[in-house]
């Protein structure tokens, strides 16, 4: 009997020891007291390990009692075979116990209620000049895409590619970086399932998605060497296992798929940093970089990260250490009660190229339920530089609820806005969108007065319109220039080529020695139709990456110039 008892035991103890290794290996919680998966994992195994010393130490008995008629009752019950097993199980279930409330108190002290100072501090915010730090509107550098439209274009590009579609499928994350002083979206393939996982394992993910986001063009990224880390991968391949095993006390936040300069892609992995008690003050301390082909590690303090890394501090970590900045100014009661001097962040964010980082851009209102901000916010997702910019005006949904009503007919709907200047002026930019989700035409607003609004099938033929309507208004001077930021060229004609896009016919050039194309919109340009290669030609046009959109044109034969200027109605909707 007791080799029966002993074998039981191992038996038990082994259950526990394979259920625990199950669960980690899935789970991969942190080894780390400031990790609440950890707090979840040892009470989940000191759960089984009391389950277990209750099943194996305890037998049924019985008591005896008389009822009224003197007959004998026996009552049955449980009870320990020895008093060591009944002391050793008091002791686990009084240490789960323990644990338990551990962790509900280690939440309470580390929540603002009593560290509203604290969580206060978390964040440095500076207080800028919109007309000092946010220069006048480059087409280069505003991202016309967002999320939503990325993934579109990224599935249509995966489509052609016949010798992949069938195996990967594209991921949806479509991380916003700078890469090249470009705004792109990346994003990576990855394994259709576990079988096709299986197939293809040892060749890797083989590719992966890059957009611009101001010319709006794909490409699909051949890598020479696969992707061998991600987060379709399964088992020791599995880049959070990947992770786990080389950092087993790292708290990794979120992490996002990148590109260096070179090109190679990376997993950044950011490592949370918990500044007030055991749980509460999130931020970041350590970045670790994961080359995903080679799966090779390094860890940076998050000071010492490579510039090229963009994102490091997630919008939604940056925000909510703006609303703890902006409400707890006087404290938690009054960011309940009161509510005196309390800002918070508006519904929504979007992101911009600045300095060679990516920043979050948000609008700040006042703790209520107006429709208006007082100011925004620029946040560095690298550094987490903040800087807040004093601009009283529409809350960023009513902004896009006047520009969806200047084309109501057409049923479009808007991206969340992003603030630019354009004539010193601070403006609301937004693309608009039809129903599947494809960008048609663009919309500028007055954050101020967001009643007008200025709609152009082109970024160029949006800011023209929209500079006529601040004119027409007398919010700028009647010189202030229509077209900004040009440049020209001045050269032969190698090829030109007519392209129809949606509807509407553009003519396409290339002059020699020169590798961009040059985008003339024959509708405002009609007197393109007479060029042809070999003719000299000079061109002002709004760089825009490899396709530029041409503002005007001027023919030189024997030195006698023909200039055509592209005309816009003061009043025209202009959209396809």
């Amino acid at each position: 009997m007791k080799k029966v008892s002993n074998g039981l035991k191992l038996i038990m103890a082994f259950v526990v020891i394979v259920v625990a290794a199950v669960y980690y290996y899935i789970k991969l919680p942190a080894i780390n007291i400031h990790s609440q998966g950890f707090w979840g994992f040892i009470i989940f195994v000191m759960i089984i390990i009391t389950i277990a010393q209750w099943i194996m130490n305890h037998k049924e008995g019985s008591t005896r009692y008389k009822d009224i008629n003197n007959n004998t009752i026996k009552v049955p019950h449980f009870e320990f075979k020895t008093k060591a097993g009944s002391i050793i199980f008091k002791v686990l279930l009084n240490v789960t116990i323990a644990f338990v409330v551990v962790y509900v108190v280690g939440n309470v002290l580390s929540s603002p209620i009593i560290n509203a100072a604290k969580y206060r501090n978390l964040l440095t915010v500076e207080n800028r000049s919109f007309t000092d730090d946010i220069r006048e509107v480059s087409y280069d550098q505003i991202p016309l895409l967002d999320k939503e439209s990325a993934s579109i274009i990224g599935t249509r590009v995966m489509g052609t590619m016949v010798d992949m579609v069938s195996q990967y499928e594209v991921a949806d994350m479509y991380s916003q970086i700078n890469y090249k002083e470009k705004p792109v979206r990346v994003t990576p393939l990855e394994y259709g399932n576990l079988i096709k996982w299986f197939a293809n394992y040892k060749k890797g993910i083989p590719a992966y998605i890059r957009i611009d986001m101001t010319t709006q063009e794909a490409e699909c990224v051949r890598l020479s060497e696969g992707i061998k880390y991600s987060e379709s991968d399964h088992f020791s391949r599995y880049i959070y296992r990947h992770l786990r095993f080389a950092y087993p006390t790292y708290i990794f936040d979120s992490i996002n798929f990148e590109i260096d300069d070179e090109g190679t892609p990376y997993w950044v992995c950011p490592v949370k940093k918990f500044n007030i008690g055991l749980f509460g003050g999130q931020t970041v301390g350590r970045v670790v970089l994961c080359n995903a082909v080679t799966g090779e590690m390094t860890d940076y303090k998050v000071e010492d990260v490579p510039t090229w890394v963009d994102k490091v501090y997630s919008a939604e970590l940056l925000i909510d250490l703006y609303d703890y900045n902006g409400s707890l100014k006087h404290g938690f009661i009054n960011s309940i009660l009161s509510q005196r001097d309390c800002l918070k962040t508006t519904d929504g964010y979007n992101y911009i190229a600045l300095e060679d980082d990516v920043w979050v851009y948000t609008g700040i209102t006042s703790v209520g339920q107006d429709n208006s901000n007082v100011g925004f916010v620029l946040m560095n997702q690298r550094t987490m530089e903040t800087r807040y910019y004093e601009v009283s005006g529409a809350e960023e949904y009513s902004a896009m609820d006047s520009a969806k009503g200047r084309v109501q007919n057409l049923g479009y709907k808007a991206t969340f806005p992003l603030l630019i200047n354009v004539s010193g002026q601070p403006t609301y930019f937004m693309a608009l969108k039809d129903d599947a989700g494809l960008v048609k035409c663009y919309a500028m607003l007055n954050i101020e007065k967001y009643q007008n609004v200025a709609i152009g099938d082109s970024v160029l033929q949006c800011e023209s319109n929209y500079i006529q309507l601040l004119k027409d208004n007398g919010i700028v001077d009647k010189s202030t220039q229509e077209i900004t930021n040009t440049e020209s060229v001045t050269g032969v004609i190698s090829k030109i080529m007519p392209v129809v896009a949606d509807g509407n016919t553009h003519m396409y050039i290339m002059l020699d020695g020169h590798n961009d194309i040059y985008d003339v919109n024959a509708a405002d340009n009609i007197d393109i139709i007479r060029y042809e290669a070999g003719m000299n030609i000079k061109l002002e046009y709004i760089k825009a990456g490899n396709v530029n959109t041409v503002t005007s044109i001027i023919r030189n034969t024997d030195g006698m110039g023909v200039s055509y200027k592209a005309v816009v109605p003061d009043n025209a909707v202009i959209c396809y």
